[in-house]
């Protein structure tokens, strides 16, 4: 049941907040790890992901996070899975979503993809715009 509401949630609040926004693109990020240092996190681009998902504007949903429309597509599956789940009390995935092995390779997955995020970050950003991102000035 948590994983059902967990997922709905996920699916829930981008979409209110990109109901509610009107820049949703120039709007200061609310991650803690980019106000203090001015870096992205792993995570950092998740959300708007998401709500250009949601509108329909694909590659800019990538742009912002590669994750983003996996995400989506995987908290839908959740909830249907974990419905169907609750409905003949039987575990289908359990075995491959509790996996360490999953675990590793979604972990080294992310790592990557942040490594390269912040290459790219650090090259197209001078210091003074990366302090601009922060809490600091």
């Amino acid at each position: 049941m948590y994983g059902i509401v967990g997922a709905i949630l996920t699916l829930t609040v981008p979409y209110l907040i990109g109901f509610y926004s009107t820049s949703i693109e120039t709007e200061q990020s609310l991650c803690p790890f980019k106000m203090l240092t001015g870096f992205p996190c792993p995570g950092c681009g998740i959300t708007k992901s998401i709500i250009f998902f949601y509108e329909g504007n694909f590659m800019k949903s990538i742009e912002y996070h590669i994750l983003g429309p996996v995400v989506v597509l995987f908290c839908l599956f959740a909830i249907i899975i974990l419905s169907i789940e609750i409905l003949l009390k039987k575990e289908f995935f359990n075995h491959y979503l509790y996996s360490k092995k999953t675990a590793y390779v979604l972990g080294g997955f992310l790592a990557i993809y942040h490594f390269s995020r912040l290459i790219l970050f650090v090259k197209s950003h001078s210091i003074q715009d990366i302090l601009k991102e922060s809490i600091w000035l």
